[in-house]
């Protein structure tokens, strides 16, 4: 395995071995375990690039996206990016959740490929494979230097998230939205907390997201909102999407988007193995369900557009989708990649 014996006991230590794992040249630097953040191991690498160009086939509405970290302490059983761990021969299941890869040196990387006479100030999405306000952003503070060299440079940016400590940067989101364009949208699929502790055992509650969502619009910035995944069977009543939606509109929310789940290559596995213990019985349908592969059948989707579209309507949560929350809809029939390796590191 390409990080044997790179794991220390004690935090804050050199690596040894890096010779023999072929990782000087991807950047390891050392890795972190410390008390305030149990049970999860920071990788810390230098990269040597910090936008990553969208291929140009894609459907996307944007060309370029930033990833400060790769694994996500979120460890939300469905998330669609787990199989991109396995490029770093880490699993997708318990080491996606707690071994993570931050780029330490994005700031600074960023600053360089923004000064460029070739940038030519394309949108910039964050938050497209792993949330930048997770735990590790509690720790590393990388997100106010990318939102100040994104603005500084002039190029509009877009932010996806469910990690409440975007709350901590919202004065520095509101001055950028005064220079540029910046669009946030938030995470949130769930109203029932038990099922949301269970799926996503690392997030903020729902309550804590919709307190966040009032106070991006109190801070003068609109919020978009992803109701995704949608999970069959658990999520999909109409009681359940009204609660949310009616929750979401308190709260302020100028438009949703849903999406139903898709389950890709390892994530299927990962989700299934939580379902078979949590509800056994919904095994068989399942399996039904998702029998063409990753994505349920086009009937199911057409089903849950005639649920979501009244309920958005009577909550008035028909706002336009930013690029933040649209791109997830153009993403799905596609296979997430991992990065290039001169973008990884």
């Amino acid at each position: 395995m390409r990080w044997d014996g790179q794991t220390l006991d004690a935090p804050d230590g050199a690596l040894p071995g890096l010779e023999r794992t072929g990782l000087v040249r991807a950047g390891l630097v050392r890795t972190v375990r410390t008390p305030e953040f149990e049970g999860v191991t920071f990788h810390e690498v230098l990269c040597k690039s910090a936008l990553n160009r969208v291929p140009e086939e894609s459907a996307l509405a944007f060309r370029w996206t930033i990833n400060p970290a790769r694994g996500c302490s979120h460890a939300c059983r469905y998330c669609f990016a787990r199989p991109t761990h396995e490029y770093l021969d880490l699993d997708a299941g318990r080491d996606f959740d707690s071994q993570i890869v931050v780029k330490t040196n994005i700031v600074s990387v960023l600053r360089k490929e923004l000064a460029r006479a070739s940038w030519k100030r394309d949108p910039v999405a964050l938050g497209t494979n792993t949330d930048p306000y997770q735990r590790a952003e509690g720790r590393y503070e990388l997100m106010p230097g990318i939102i100040r060299a994104l603005t500084e440079s002039g190029t509009s940016f877009s932010i996806l998230t469910k990690g409440t400590l975007l709350r901590r940067d919202l004065p520095l989101l509101t001055l950028a939205a005064q220079q540029v364009n910046v669009q946030v949208s938030v995470s949130l699929a769930f109203h029932d907390e038990d099922l949301q502790k269970s799926l996503e055992p690392g997030a903020p509650s729902p309550r804590a997201r919709l307190d966040m969502i009032r106070a991006i619009t109190d801070a003068g910035l609109s919020c978009h909102v992803l109701i995704a995944p949608v999970i069959p069977f658990l999520t999909d009543s109409p009681k359940h999407l009204g609660a949310l939606m009616a929750a979401l509109e308190e709260a302020g929310a100028t438009g949703v988007t849903a999406l139903p789940m898709h389950l890709r290559s390892s994530t299927k596995e990962w989700f299934m193995s939580w379902l078979a213990e949590h509800h056994p019985a919904l095994v068989r349908r399942y399996r039904v369900l998702y029998g063409r592969g990753a994505y349920v059948s086009p009937e199911y989707k057409q089903w849950l557009r005639d649920k979501v579209e009244p309920l958005r309507e009577k909550h008035s949560l028909t706002g336009l989708d930013p690029a933040g929350a649209r791109r997830v809809a153009r993403a799905a029939p596609a296979e997430p990649a991992p990065e290039p390796a001169m973008t990884l590191f």
